[in-house]
């Protein structure tokens, strides 16, 4: 007699519980999971291709490398590279900057830094520093000759 419409409300309340407890298990499960399988990330490498530059003499691939070692900052002081960044010079005026995951070193600040070597050696005029992949910058002529060209037809 009254199994009716009174059993209904606690039948619903029970189902909630049930899907509630399951569903924070689950939770629970999957974050332990994702805890226990540390993902060990690989160092970041970024490339300077200084080529162009300095097969025509006027970009000195040591002096740049200097200067980035001097410069570049890890966890807010420089000089303080250690293990975390390494700078190598690699073939025909190639530099390659890696750094370890644990290091927070973007693509942009190296772009800073090289404006900032090419102003220093007043070469800002003349080059400038675009994004050819991903991880790499190149060192590029401006294409003054098109400018001239332009001004002779006015």
């Amino acid at each position: 007699m009254f199994g009716g419409w009174f059993a209904r409300p606690r039948l619903v309340q029970a189902t909630r519980k049930c899907k509630v407890s399951l569903t924070l298990l689950f939770v629970s499960v999957v974050l332990q999971k994702k805890q226990d399988q540390k993902v060990k990330k690989a160092p970041v490498k970024f490339t300077i291709d200084c080529s162009s530059p300095a097969n025509d003499g006027i970009f000195d691939v040591d002096s740049f490398e200097k200067f980035l070692h001097d410069r570049v900052k890890v966890a807010g002081r420089t000089g303080n590279l250690g293990e975390a960044v390494t700078i190598a010079k690699g073939a025909a005026g190639h530099l390659v900057l890696t750094a370890q995951p644990s290091v927070q070193f973007s693509k942009r600040y190296i772009k800073y830094l090289t404006k900032k070597f090419l102003k220093k050696h007043q070469l800002r005029d003349w080059v400038r520093v675009i994004s050819s992949s991903k991880n790499a910058y190149e060192l590029k002529y401006f294409n003054i000759a098109a400018d001239e060209d332009n001004e002779d037809d006015e």
